[in-house]
């Protein structure tokens, strides 16, 4: 059963490798304007290049430092806001309507703001990076925490509990699998702000977002797909590495089949 659940799903590359036949036939058979809709060769060649260049590998640097800083402070304000939101009714009626409003608000609509009062440089692009990460943060911990029942805090409180104890023996672990899911999601939504705010906040022209900006400024769609390309498979690690790090950290809970 294990070796089962460790193969690799091939399955998941016949979409893939259906899309590319498909579009090796229309660029070699001449069916759309190739000036447009490049053939796969250029885009191999295009990504040769850019892989041998080092300059690549320090604007990948650079993009995970922004994402990882920037996700780590929003999903840090996040468990502790949602937590706090989720055992205190006061907080939730001071803190709840702002941040229930503010979530409303697209995320690139904060871009002119930050640009405006902290430049263009890597503190406001952290910063929305942050902010993206915030959001679902905060729902996800909310939604964990006020999904602890009555009956278990009882349970806790004729075992003698402190309100410490309380909130770390019972409620976190009650809620991380939300509160996991939350970091799951605000880590996806770190990594598309990270390659918006270097698409829009383009300053020093580092950053795997950057690669996108250099093609379409040169009309290079060769080097605009192979950055679409490499943005993709960044971000489809994180997503395995997420997935894998909640699978660890929710092994103690019973399996549903």
């Amino acid at each position: 059963m294990s070796d089962n659940k460790k193969a690799f799903n091939w399955r998941g590359l016949v979409l893939p490798v259906a899309f590319i036949a498909l579009w090796y036939a229309a660029t070699s058979l001449h069916w759309v304007n190739t000036k447009l809709i490049v053939p796969p060769a250029g885009v191999v060649t295009t990504g040769i290049h850019e892989l041998a260049n080092a300059d690549f590998y320090l604007g990948v640097a650079l993009s995970l430092w922004r994402d990882l800083s920037g996700f780590l402070i929003g999903a840090l304000a996040g468990v502790a806001v949602g937590s706090l939101m989720g055992v205190s009714r006061l907080a939730d009626k001071v803190i709840g309507p702002t941040y229930h409003t503010a979530r409303q608000i697209s995320l690139f609509a904060w871009l002119p703001l930050l640009s405006a009062l902290l430049g263009t440089g890597d503190v406001s692009k952290v910063i929305f990076i942050a902010f993206s990460a915030f959001y679902p943060v905060v729902l996800g911990t909310l939604e964990g925490v006020r999904g602890v029942t009555a009956a278990h805090a009882e349970v806790a409180r004729v075992y003698g509990f402190t309100r410490k104890q309380l909130f770390t023996r019972l409620i976190l672990p009650a809620a991380s699998p939300q509160i996991l899911g939350g970091l799951r999601l605000g880590l996806l939504y770190a990594w598309l702000a990270t390659i918006g705010a270097e698409f829009l906040l383009v300053n020093d022209g580092q950053g795997i977002g950057n690669i996108v900006f250099k093609g379409r400024n040169a009309f290079n769609v060769e080097l605009i797909i192979f950055g679409l390309v490499a943005i993709g498979l960044v971000g489809n690690v994180f997503n395995r590495i997420a997935e894998t790090a909640e699978a660890h950290l929710l092994r103690w809970r019973a399996p549903i089949r």
